[in-house]
């Protein structure tokens, strides 16, 4: 036979969107998803605070067997003798 037309694969389609769509006016369905996204973003936020203590704990501890005093960020930068030039007016 030919192949499938348009209409034969976009009608199971509209059928499953159909269904789904009737489920989603009950209160319970968003419910669950709003206790999903909760817990799910409370363990990405404990897993970032993890790895950010667990970052700075490994950093203190390299300085500390290094012996190293910790270097300033803007090393060798100076600041300009005046910030703000004054513009000459001519009069």
């Amino acid at each position: 036979m030919g192949r499938p037309g348009a209409l034969a694969i976009a009608l199971p389609l509209w059928m499953c969107f159909g269904t789904a769509a009737a489920g989603l006016h009950e209160p319970e369905v968003c419910y669950i998803l709003d206790g999903i996204l909760f817990l799910y973003g409370l363990m990405l936020t404990t897993l970032y605070c993890r790895l950010k203590i667990t970052s700075i704990r490994k950093a203190q501890a390299g300085k500390q067997k290094e012996g190293v005093a910790e270097e300033p960020i803007y090393t060798g930068l100076t600041q300009p003798a005046d910030t703000y030039e004054t513009i000459g007016l001519k009069t």
